[in-house]
């Protein structure tokens, strides 16, 4: 009887393994949201109670083109509020984009029809409350751009960052 209970409880977990996958992909989360990858940090101002002002890098894999990585530098806030979350972050950050893999561009990319798309979006980090970053291909030179720009207006002037990838043969 003890092996006939275990057996009604595998099938019963495989039941509700097979629910949740199948609600999982209904809503769209088969693949994990986008997130940041933090390369490194640096301490910039030390706090006595809590975490210090930090420069964070961190790296973002374009979820359009596969081979495409930006990496991004920016202030994080520390002491009390900055480890509770509850401090602003300055919105402006520099970008440095690298061809990271073999790129192939899809139709749309080609066509200039995903020129100022969104790349990165407030799902991956909430950097992207307040940074913007967009997406161009310049056909001619054949060279991705990358525009981040903050969509706080600072003294009526946005302030921005920009880097190209050169889309070259990856052996």
């Amino acid at each position: 009887m003890h092996h006939h209970q275990k057996n009604s409880d595998c099938k019963q977990l495989s039941t509700s393994i097979a629910w949740l996958l199948v609600w999982a992909m209904a809503t769209g989360l088969s693949s994990p949201p986008l997130r940041a990858e933090t390369v490194g940090s640096v301490s910039t101002k030390f706090k006595l109670l809590g975490a210090n002002d930090k420069i964070v890098v961190e790296a973002f894999d374009d979820p359009d083109i596969p081979g495409a990585t930006c990496y991004l530098g920016r202030a994080k806030t520390g002491g009390i509020s900055g480890s509770v979350g509850v401090a602003e972050d300055k919105s402006d950050a520099s970008i440095a984009c690298r061809q990271t893999g073999p790129i192939t561009l899809s139709e749309k990319i080609k066509n200039g029809k995903a020129d100022g798309d969104t790349v990165f979006k407030k799902s991956t980090s909430l950097l992207f409350k307040t940074l913007q970053v967009v997406r161009f291909y310049d056909a001619k030179r054949n060279v991705l751009i990358y525009l981040a720009y903050s969509d706080r207006i600072i003294e009526g002037s946005p302030k921005n960052s920009i880097s190209v990838i050169p889309i070259t043969p990856w052996h």
